[in-house]
């Protein structure tokens, strides 16, 4: 009798090759599935030990591209943070690995999903929301939520125990007094000692960035050019999104560029303290937002800034396949027809300064801002009608006061 097959989205790490044979012995035929978004050293060393932990298949895809091309991109056009400050690198990363996931999962006739997300973290939503949208009929199987799995495996020491018992191959090496989890976007830090939201992270923790006060003394200036709100070139030479960002990751990196210590409110309804490096895509946001100053209209920036929290909070929250979405990356597509442009950038000891912005499509008139009007583009004595129009319902107001 044929075994139903399950996609399990596979680290290397752990916790997902305990989970692979616990799946195994619990009767199913198991893939393992990783997606490379920047963040795989040796996809030849993760499928061997895949196989060795008792998968029947393994599928690697590289995701790099798309990635950064259609959520990356996308969340910089919106200048997109979360509660003012998180970039959403983890959040942009899960929508893409679960559609990978449900491509694999057809591709093998698999009728369930797995993931090695915890019943306490956002990932597990992402993960399954997504599924949800792109095919209903899937079934998502998650250990970490199942008592006859915790119960079993408490811990590291016991996920350890696992392994030898089962000839897992498992590194033994001390666990890290935190998790990280990284992509092309940012590396994010949690869990363990910084648990305690008042401890300050360890300098030894960084990865992406240099401490700022070690940084280079002499600044450093780049240009990036935008066409329709997307960086296509770093210092006049054209990249593809990945490896743009991949280059801003190294030059912001060695400048002390993107690192955020913050205190989040998680989906499901807890407060959890995050580190973040986002040295790459903290430039990306300077830049963009920057030209958008010169190219949109005030209405246009504060209609953006006004829906721009909503599409954060729908990234974060995992909707990035939802008719809500579709309707604001719409709006976002047409907002961005004129964001074309250079834009330069000083970068010093952690710090971005733009120097300097220019564009075809710039709504910024010399002659009507001048102080040194001499052709008569701008009449001073118009905005006399002006605030008065503006004035009345601040008189009406006033007068009914007074009653």
């Amino acid at each position: 009798m044929a075994k139903d097959k399950v996609v399990l989205a596979y680290s290397g790490g752990l916790d997902t090759s305990v989970i692979l044979k616990w799946l195994q012995l619990k009767g199913y035929d198991v893939v393992a599935y990783v997606a490379d978004l920047g963040q795989l050293p040796d996809v030849d060393a993760i499928r061997e030990k895949a196989m060795k932990s008792g998968a029947v298949d393994f599928y690697a895809l590289d995701l790099k591209e798309e990635f950064v091309n259609d959520f990356v991109f996308e969340a910089v056009k919106f200048n997109a943070v979360y509660e003012g400050r998180y970039l959403l690198g983890t959040s942009l990363a899960r929508p893409i690995i679960a559609k990978g996931m449900v491509e694999v999962a057809k591709k093998v006739g698999a009728k369930y999903l797995a993931h090695g997300a915890t019943g306490k973290g956002n990932d597990q939503v992402r993960f399954e929301l997504t599924a949800a949208a792109l095919n209903p009929d899937l079934k998502t199987i998650v250990p970490w939520r199942m008592p006859e799995f915790f119960n079993v495996i408490k811990g590291r020491k016991e996920a350890m125990d696992f392994a030898k018992e089962h000839g897992i191959p498992v590194k033994a090496t001390a666990e890290q007094p935190w998790s990280s989890d990284d992509n092309l976007l940012h590396i994010s830090f949690e869990a363990g000692i910084l648990e305690d939201p008042a401890l300050r992270p360890p300098a030894e923790m960084f990865e992406y960035t240099t401490d700022p006060k070690k940084a280079p003394d002499e600044a450093e200036i780049i240009e990036l050019k935008f066409e329709k709100g997307v960086a296509v070139k770093l210092n006049g030479k054209k990249y593809s999104p990945a490896e743009l960002l991949k280059e801003l990751n190294k030059i912001g990196g060695k400048h002390g560029i993107g690192r955020i210590d913050m205190v989040e409110s998680r989906y499901v309804g807890m407060k959890s303290r995050g580190v973040y490096e986002t040295p790459g895509g903290t430039i990306l946001y300077a830049a963009h937002r920057d030209l958008e100053a010169l190219t949109l209209d005030g209405a246009t920036i504060n209609l953006k800034e006004t829906l721009m929290p909503r599409f954060a909070t729908l990234v974060y929250n995992g909707y990035w396949y939802s008719p809500e979405m579709d309707c604001l990356r719409a709006l976002l597509e047409e907002s961005q027809k004129f964001v074309t442009g250079k834009v330069r950038l000083e970068l010093y000891k952690g710090n971005i300064t733009c120097i300097g912005r220019e564009s075809k499509y710039s709504l910024y008139n010399k002659l009507v801002v001048s102080m040194e009007d001499d052709e008569g583009a701008y009449n001073q004595t118009d905005a006399v009608g002006f605030i008065k129009l503006h004035a009345l319902p601040l008189k009406a107001h006033a007068a009914r006061a007074k009653k």
